[in-house]
């Protein structure tokens, strides 16, 4: 253990670690949860099958996980950042072998108790790399070329894996999530100017290579109703529900949209348009409000933490967490194309919930191991 728990200082008492567990924000993530199983049992028609039963028991687990992550020491998580994304990325390759194909995209490992996404968990994994990679790095080498190699490629390799599943949606996730550690990591701003500019032409010659439904869902993100039955269709469903939410919403159990089948993916991608159906725009914004309490956390206890593997595991986790919301969002709202983005810690879905979990355990441990201080070094620095 060349690194991390060199010089290591006595941990603190797990009774202790216990107690200075955040309540307010155990308790946010429970209330989040919670709306989740209501818009879960409302959309099965008043029954917590086939939805909400099941993820009750994921948000259980997930939430033992949660808890062990954040009690362990932050040395420790550093010293396995590398093994577990080199592990994800396994997965990753284990997919496209031999994945459960759904929906025309392979990105499912079979596990017999559930479908397992590693696409999702290599976005927490990512960051865990990036932050070792740029704590053991020296602040003024942060802006040699030759030090912009290995986290290109951290990032690169899971963008590549997911592109082939194919996934488009997902591995824009991880290139926004990726490129914000090397911003917080001390990467000069003029490195990301120049490599936008050179992304232009790219992304303009892409269009020919991407497949004929992607194709389809930003032509119809333009003008959904070229299509209204087609590629337009939830789009514009969408868009009727969150309107006729009104103010206060229709009530519990009560949406037109949801209840009478005309909205598509209503427990999982569409969720939003649900909770905005039958609560209103009151009910949109309470959620949106216990999401701001969980990423002022994650910004505040960045903010506080000794160690750069601290302040940057943080900083990536909440940009991953608002990536989530955000995109949800939009996409409900008809802001951004469909793409598979669940909402979080709401959606009906095992992968992206027990990953968002492991995320808000790492915060957790930062603010547990806030004073913790981490040496530098290691094979990859």
């Amino acid at each position: 253990m060349a690194m991390g728990l060199q010089g290591r200082r006595r941990s603190k008492p797990l009774l202790q670690k216990i107690s200075e567990l955040n309540p307010v924000i155990i308790v946010t993530v429970i209330l989040i949860a919670g709306v989740g199983f209501a818009l879960l049992y409302s959309v099965a028609g008043g029954s917590v099958d086939p939805w909400a039963k099941k993820q009750v028991i994921r948000f259980v687990i997930g939430m033992v996980g949660m808890v062990v992550i954040a009690l362990v020491d932050i040395r420790v998580w550093m010293f396995l950042a590398y093994p577990l994304y080199f592990l994800s990325l396994i997965m990753l390759i284990i997919v496209s072998v031999m994945g459960h194909t759904g929906m025309g995209a392979t990105r499912w490992i079979n596990l017999g108790f559930m479908n397992f996404q590693p696409s999702e968990l290599v976005k927490i994994t990512l960051v865990l790399a990036l932050a070792r990679y740029f704590h053991c790095l020296a602040k003024e080498e942060t802006g040699k070329y030759s030090r912009l190699i290995m986290p290109l490629f951290l990032i690169g390799a899971p963008v590549i894996l997911v592109l082939l599943q194919p996934d488009l949606g997902t591995a824009l996730l991880i290139i926004i999530g990726g490129l914000s550690i090397l911003f917080c990591g001390g990467v000069r701003m003029w490195i990301f100017v120049v490599g936008f500019l050179a992304m232009i032409p790219t992304a303009f010659g892409a269009w020919k290579f991407m497949k004929p439904y992607q194709q389809n869902r930003v032509l119809t993100f333009l003008n959904p109703e070229r299509d209204p039955l087609g590629a337009g269709y939830h789009s514009i469903q969408a868009k009727i529900a969150v309107g006729s939410g009104g103010l206060y919403g229709k009530g519990f159990i009560q949406g037109s949209q949801s209840q009478l089948n005309f909205l598509p993916e209503k427990h999982t991608d569409f969720i939003f348009t649900v909770l905005s159906e039958e609560f209103g725009l009151m009910g949109g914004l309470g959620l949106l409000g216990l999401y701001i309490i969980l990423l002022a956390y994650a910004m505040f206890t960045s903010m506080s933490v000794r160690s750069q593997f601290g302040r940057l595991l943080c900083l990536g986790i909440s940009v991953t967490f608002f990536l989530y919301m955000f995109i949800n969002m939009a996409m409900n709202l008809g802001m951004l194309p469909v793409v598979g983005v669940p909402l979080p810690l709401v959606s009906y879905g095992g992968s992206a919930m027990l990953t968002l979990l492991v995320g808000i355990g790492f915060v957790l441990c930062a603010a547990i191991h806030r004073d913790t201080s981490i040496s530098r070094g290691g094979a990859f620095a």
